[in-house]
C-alpha cells in the first residue's frame, strides 16, 4: 500500500511525508463540504479530484447527520431536503425507492416524511460515492494552512500535506459551552452528560431519574425523544433564558407570504413591526403564521444585508431566540413526545438561570433564579444534560485550522463573532481587510455576513454559491499561471 493511502487510513509511518496535489481542497466533509464537492464537480467535469479532509468515517453526514438514534429525525420535511433544489423530490424519491420508508413506517406523517437524520446522511453519503475517485477522502483533522507560492498547503493530524490552489472552509461551528459552574460541580458525575451528541452518552441516565436539561431548544426536544424512547420516565425539567420551546409544523402548507424587502428595512424593531402586520395579514386570509416566517428565511439575506451592524447585534441580543423557535421546527413525532410528557406532566420547560450548582454524592443539588416570577428555588436532580447551542464566540480558539488561519493572518473572525469574516462572495478576509481570492467559506460560519445559514435548504444554496465561485477562481487561478 502507498504512502498515501496509509494516510487515508491513519496508518502510515512517521518517517514517511505524505504529499497530495490538488486543484481544490475543503477542510471538513459534513454536509456544506459535500455539497460544494458535488456540485463543483458537477459544473466542472474537466476537474480530476476534489480531497476532503475530514476525520469521520463517511463523508456528508457531518454531526448531525451522524447521530444513530432513530428517534432523532431531520425537522424539516423531505420533499424540501434536497441535495439539489431544482429537484425538489430528489431525497424523498430516494427515501421511496430505498426502502428507508418499510423500516421506519413512523416516518410518515399524513403526505410528508419525516425519517431519522442517519437516513438523510446515508442519502447523501450514497451520492458522494457515486463521484468515485474524482473525490478523495483524507481521513484526518486539518491542523494548519499556510500559504505557499500561489496556493496552500493543508497539514492534517496524521502528517499528510495537501498541496491545493484553492481551499474552501467548510468546518462545523463551536460545540456547545457547559456553563463553568455546572462543568466544575458535576465533573466526573456518572450523570452529568456535557456533550449530548456523544456515543451513548445517555446510557448511565436511569428509568426514574429526574434530570435537568440546560436548554431548550431542538437539541432539547432531541435529548426528550432519545430518553423517551428508552424507556425513560421520570420528571425532566429544561431551563433557558426565556423558556422558549421550538415550533410545530403547520397544519396545512401555504406559499411564503409577504415581503420584507421593499422599502428595505433598517432596525431590527422595524422588522419585528413588519412580521407582525404580515402575519395578521396572513390569518385574516385563513393562513399560519408560518408562511410568513418561510417568507423572512427566504428573504433573510437581503434582509440582513439591510441592517447597519448595530442593528445586526441588536437582532442577535434581543430576537434571535424567538427567530430560532419559529425558523427551526421540530418533526411532529418528536413534537408529539413533548406534548405527551407535558400533559403527563413528566416535562416541564421553564425560563430559569443557573445560580449555583452542588453535589452531595450522586444527587445533584441547582439552585434556580426563575426569570419571570423572581423567586429562587432549590431542586435536586438525578442526571444534568447541557443542551446549549453552538459557542459561536469560541470558534477561531477551539478549532486547530481556524487558529492556525489567524495565526498566520489570513483569516479573521466576523464582527458579530459568529464565525469567520468572508465577503458576500464568500471569499475570506484577511487580518488586514483584504479579500482572498481562492480561499472561500461554506457553511454556517459565513453568516456574520450572509444571515441565516443554519437550515438545510439554505446550506445547500449556500455551497452552490461557493462552487460557482470556486469554479471561478479555478478559472482566473489558471490564466494567472498561463500568462
Amino acid at each position: 500500500m502507498s504512502a498515501v493511502a496509509d494516510a487515508e487510513h491513519g496508518a502510515a509511518p512517521d518517517s514517511v511525508t505524505r504529499q497530495i496535489e490538488t486543484r481544490v481542497a475543503i477542510v471538513g466533509g459534513g454536509f456544506s463540504g459535500a455539497a460544494v464537492a458535488w456540485h463543483l464537480l458537477r459544473q466542472r467535469p474537466d476537474l480530476a479530484q476534489i480531497v476532503i479532509v475530514e476525520p469521520r468515517e463517511e463523508l456528508g453526514r457531518g454531526l448531525a447527520y451522524s447521530a444513530a438514534d432513530p428517534a432523532h429525525r431531520i425537522n424539516v420535511p423531505a420533499t424540501r431536503m434536497s441535495l439539489i433544489p431544482d429537484t425538489p423530490d430528489h431525497f424523498n424519491d430516494w427515501l421511496e425507492a430505498s426502502g428507508a420508508l418499510e423500516a421506519d413506517p413512523a416516518a410518515r406523517i399524513g403526505e410528508r416524511n419525516f425519517p431519522s437524520r442517519a437516513v438523510f446522511g446515508a442519502y447523501v453519503a450514497q451520492a458522494l460515492a457515486a463521484l468515485g475517485p474524482r473525490l478523495r477522502h483524507v481521513r484526518a483533522q486539518a491542523e494548519d494552512i499556510v500559504r505557499q507560492d500561489e496556493g496552500y498547503v493543508v497539514t492534517t493530524s496524521d502528517g499528510t500535506r495537501i498541496r491545493a490552489d484553492i481551499v474552501v472552509l467548510a468546518v462545523a461551528h463551536a460545540a456547545p459551552s457547559p456553563p463553568r459552574a455546572v462543568d466544575a460541580a458535576l465533573s466526573g458525575h456518572p450523570r452529568y452528560v456535557r456533550d449530548p451528541w456523544q456515543e451513548d452518552g445517555f446510557e448511565p441516565i436511569r428509568r426514574d431519574d429526574r434530570v435537568l436539561i440546560i436548554g431548550s431548544g431542538l437539541t432539547m426536544a432531541d435529548i426528550v425523544a432519545s430518553l423517551d424512547a428508552r424507556g425513560h420516565r421520570g420528571h425532566i425539567l429544561a431551563i433557558s433564558r426565556r423558556g422558549l420551546r421550538s415550533r410545530g409544523h403547520p397544519a396545512a402548507q401555504h406559499e411564503p407570504f409577504g415581503d420584507f424587502t421593499s422599502p428595505p428595512i433598517g432596525t431590527a424593531a422595524e422588522l419585528v413591526r413588519r412580521i407582525r402586520s404580515t402575519v395578521a395579514e396572513a390569518e385574516r386570509a385563513g393562513k399560519s403564521w408560518h408562511c410568513v416566517l418561510d417568507q423572512v428565511r427566504l428573504q433573510g439575506g437581503a434582509i440582513w444585508r439591510a441592517l447597519p451592524l448595530a442593528e445586526r447585534q441588536r437582532l442577535l441580543r434581543h430576537l434571535r431566540p424567538f427567530w430560532d423557535v419559529h425558523r427551526f421546527r421540530i418533526a411532529p413525532q418528536v413534537e408529539a413526545v413533548l406534548d405527551r410528557r407535558i400533559a403527563a406532566g413528566t416535562l416541564a420547560i421553564r425560563p430559569a438561570a443557573l445560580k449555583a450548582v452542588s453535589r452531595e454524592g450522586e444527587t445533584i443539588r441547582v439552585d434556580l433564579r426563575e426569570r419571570r416570577r423572581g423567586g429562587r428555588t432549590e431542586e435536586t436532580f438525578d442526571a444534568v444534560i447541557v443542551a446549549t447551542g453552538p459557542a459561536h464566540g469560541s470558534v477561531f480558539a477551539t478549532n486547530p485550522v481556524l487558529a492556525a488561519l489567524e495565526a498566520h493572518g489570513l483569516a479573521r473572525p466576523d464582527a458579530l463573532r459568529l464565525g469567520i469574516d468572508v465577503t458576500p462572495d464568500g471569499h475570506v478576509i484577511g487580518a488586514d481587510g483584504t479579500a482572498l481570492p481562492t480561499l472561500l467559506v461554506a457553511g454556517p460560519l459565513a453568516r456574520g455576513t450572509m444571515g441565516e445559514l443554519m437550515g438545510l435548504p439554505d446550506v445547500t444554496h449556500h455551497a452552490i454559491r461557493i462552487a460557482v465561485t470556486a469554479a471561478q477562481a479555478l478559472e482566473e487561478h489558471a490564466a494567472e499561471q498561463a500568462a
